[in-house]
């Protein structure tokens, strides 16, 4: 362990600052400041002899956090970043993404503030990168085995690299022009610049990963060359279809699912040409979703120059503290307030959208109300109904299942009773040979389930390909029902 009396002698909690609003709405670079190495060490040395670290089972994949905050405490970053390794392929992308279930669950929780587990962990890889430790991992000896993984997301970027270094030839394929899946396209910039997935996909393909960008499974590569030219698939294209809101008025012009507003954005800062891009800017805009999603639409939105932003929720404004429904060390239901709350906008709770409308074609505006809930279901407040313009209108309420048509039907896997892929304790979808990780068979949930379920799936599929496997497999999806 750190500082046996850490916690006792260092009792605040310490993170990164953010850059002033005004500041950050100019550019599109990560919103926090860089985090002097000796206040992170403080803040490891807090990690306390717990007995049993409930952060283990807080994070799907098993990080061993108590290890890496002991080894930062005492200066030993190369041996910290080879056991963040040993459980984490991609710390650069959790440490920055993931919405941190291990500090919900850490012990110290209970009556302090939780140990900055996230910030640890980003600063373990960075120092690894800049320090050179970053190298590739080739197998030891080639297996004549080969694999193909459909997308190139978290869960499929980490089932390839797995299987890499098992010994097999690994394919992914991607549909998008550059490989990352929503990490590249729909993650804005201001959360993780994107030369950090480049930077690791030059790791990947030194190791002998390749990779097909501008591939769509089922269409340029048909499902019979897919089965004929592979011992083994991995399905990890996610769940890409976006909840939608079929009320009257939909059909007017301004109206756009989320992944349709920020791809283009995040092509923008790539330096592509966007024709006739879904922009902000100038606009009155209403986000319905007030989740993460429905976040970056503000946070871009707001770069983009809008004139107002509304971000609808219908659901209750969380409580300030951990809400009794969901007591440690469960993932707490609290208010939240993420850096793209702090630049503007309006966050509007309890509120359902009844109607769209629109002149000419084209949106401007909508019909609200307010609602609460009586016996699980939503209710309207009698005399709230209300009206706002807005002539760029978001969905941002999640998604609802993987696309079917070109690939899935086409292979003949069947779903489960959510629509999601259906798939046994190991991963294999109904058709042999076949694995799901991530999204397309889990539903919508976070980067850190998405890397612990590629890993889990490779597991499976090497043990399929070779008979056993020595991957480790941190979790299997009959879990899942459990965390």
């Amino acid at each position: 362990m750190a500082d046996p009396r850490g916690f006792l002698k260092h009792t605040d909690r310490e993170t990164p600052d953010r850059r002033p609003v005004d500041l950050r709405l100019m550019d599109w670079k990560e919103v926090y400041t860089d985090f002097d190495k000796s206040t992170l060490k403080t803040q490891a040395s807090r990690c306390m002899d717990c007995g049993i670290p409930f952060c283990h089972n807080g994070c799907p994949l098993g990080n061993l956090i108590p290890e890496w905050n002991d080894l930062v405490y005492r200066d030993r970053w190369s041996d910290g970043i080879d056991r963040l390794h040993a459980t984490n392929n991609f710390p650069e992308f959790t440490g920055r993404l993931c919405p941190a279930p291990c500090e919900s669950s850490c012990v110290l929780g209970i009556n302090q503030p939780p140990v900055t587990i996230k910030q640890v962990e980003v600063e373990l890889i960075e120092n690894a990168y800049s320090s050179n430790w970053v190298t590739p991992v080739p197998a030891a000896e080639k297996t004549g085995k080969k694999v193909a993984v459909v997308g190139s997301g978290p869960a499929g970027l980490a089932a390839a690299q797995q299987l890499t270094r098992a010994g097999h030839d690994v394919t992914v394929f991607e549909r998008a022009d550059r490989i990352g899946g929503l990490m590249r396209y729909g993650i804005p910039e201001f959360k993780m610049e994107k030369h950090f997935i480049d930077r690791r996909l030059e790791q990947m393909e030194a190791e002998g990963t390749v990779f097909r960008a501008g591939v769509n499974v089922g269409v340029d590569v048909t499902v019979e060359q897919l089965r004929g030219d592979y011992d083994a698939v991995i399905l990890a294209n996610g769940s890409t279809i976006g909840r939608d809101l079929p009320i009257a008025g939909r059909e007017l012009d301004g109206i756009h699912q989320a992944m349709e507003f920020l791809p283009q954005a995040n092509r923008i800062q790539h330096g592509d040409e966007v024709p006739n891009q879904i922009t902000a800017k100038g606009k009155k805009v209403v986000i319905i979703g007030g989740g993460d999603t429905g976040a970056d639409c503000l946070g871009t939105s707001l770069r983009q120059g809008a004139e107002i932003v509304h971000q609808f929720e219908i659901m209750p404004k969380p409580p300030s503290e951990r809400a009794e429904s969901t007591p440690w060390p469960t993932y707490p239901l609290m208010y939240r307030v993420s850096s793209a709350h702090e630049e503007g906008g309006d966050r509007v709770f309890s509120v359902s959208t009844e109607e769209f409308v629109g002149e000419n074609g084209k949106v401007t505006g909508l019909k609200a109300y307010e609602v609460v809930m009586k016996d699980g279901r939503f209710e309207k407040v009698e005399g709230s109904d209300f009206e706002l313009e807005a002539d760029l209108v978001l969905f941002a309420m999640g998604f609802v299942g993987p696309e079917r048509e070109d690939l899935l039907d086409k292979l003949g896997v069947e779903y489960d009773a959510r629509g999601n892929v259906k798939r046994d304790d190991k991963f294999e979808s109904t058709v042999p040979g076949v694995f799901v990780a991530g999204d397309a068979g889990r539903g919508q949930s976070l980067i850190v389930w998405a890397i612990a379920e590629g890993r889990s799936a490779a597991a499976a599929a090497d043990a399929f390909l070779t008979g056993a496997s020595d991957l480790p497999a941190p979790i299997v999806p009959t879990q899942v029902a459990q965390r």
